[in-house]
């Protein structure tokens, strides 16, 4: 009887350290995964989405972006949403939210260049040849022409005053399609609703629905380029690493797939 006491009681022993121990690794906060939320230019959406799956692939961390045009994104920054890093696609709203004070000025650099292009709906219409005098009015006819807002999306700014360079604008003014965002204007021309329009080359390559028909000159417009920075607000201690993987060698060929210029450092 004595010996299936201590049996017994052996068990409950094991039994109840076990209970402790489980309650004890319950009770113990795992390995906490970072999260950081970027807020990027539409144009990014392929090129990003592949380099943030390769950086949370490697670092264990969870990557959230929200892609609209440069202009929204800097005032939604402006008016307290939450984000750990800003990517535009022009300098001018960059500069936009750090005389807000919205940035860590010593963060920012020049990560990517670009180009922009005319693009037509895949096998709908032959080479241009864009250069000053072009009559792309004519081209366009009686359909439109699909850019970025020019007022505000990066893409449309530069499309307009490329347009102006080369004299164009004043003659197809009244047939822009005026779009959010320069993902959107490809999509008004991949779907057949704009005869043309005027993208970012590293759009054109992310829908095989359209085609490049014409490449701008460099001279015709500001140089294409996009700035990055940590905003002042973020709360994210994996932001910085983030930062740094965009701006490395690892990072350089998902941007160089897409079109991108890696601007040297």
């Amino acid at each position: 009887m004595q010996t299936q006491r201590r049996h017994w009681l052996k068990i409950a022993t094991a039994s109840a350290a076990a209970l402790w121990l489980g309650l004890t690794a319950m009770a113990a906060p795992a390995a906490a995964e970072e999260k950081v939320t970027v807020f990027a230019a539409a144009s990014m959406k392929n090129a990003l989405d592949a380099a943030d799956a390769a950086w949370s692939k490697e670092s264990g961390n969870n990557v959230t972006v929200s892609y609209a045009a440069s202009s929204a994104l800097a005032k939604q920054i402006e008016a307290g949403a939450p984000a750990d890093v800003f990517i535009s696609a022009d300098l001018d709203w960059m500069d936009y939210v750090a005389k807000k004070n919205l940035i860590k000025a010593d963060t920012r650099s020049n990560l990517l260049g670009n180009r922009i292009v005319l693009v037509a709906e895949k096998g709908k219409a032959k080479p241009v040849d864009i250069k000053e005098g072009f009559d792309l009015s004519t081209l366009v006819g009686d359909s439109k022409l699909a850019m970025g807002a020019v007022d505000s999306v990066p893409a449309g700014k530069y499309g307009k005053a490329a347009l102006e360079k080369l004299g164009a604008w004043s003659a197809v003014e009244k047939k822009v399609a005026g779009a959010e965002s320069v993902r959107a204007a490809l999509a008004l021309v991949s779907r057949g609703e704009a005869a043309y329009g005027i993208v970012y080359q590293t759009d054109a390559a992310a829908d095989k629905g359209v085609e490049i028909v014409g490449t701008f000159p460099e001279e015709s417009h500001a140089p294409i380029i996009y700035p990055v920075a940590l905003l002042s607000e973020s709360k994210s201690a994996a932001a910085a690493a983030y930062l740094e993987f965009l701006k490395s060698e690892k990072a350089a060929p998902f941007f160089e797939a897409q079109g991108f210029t890696v601007l040297k450092k």
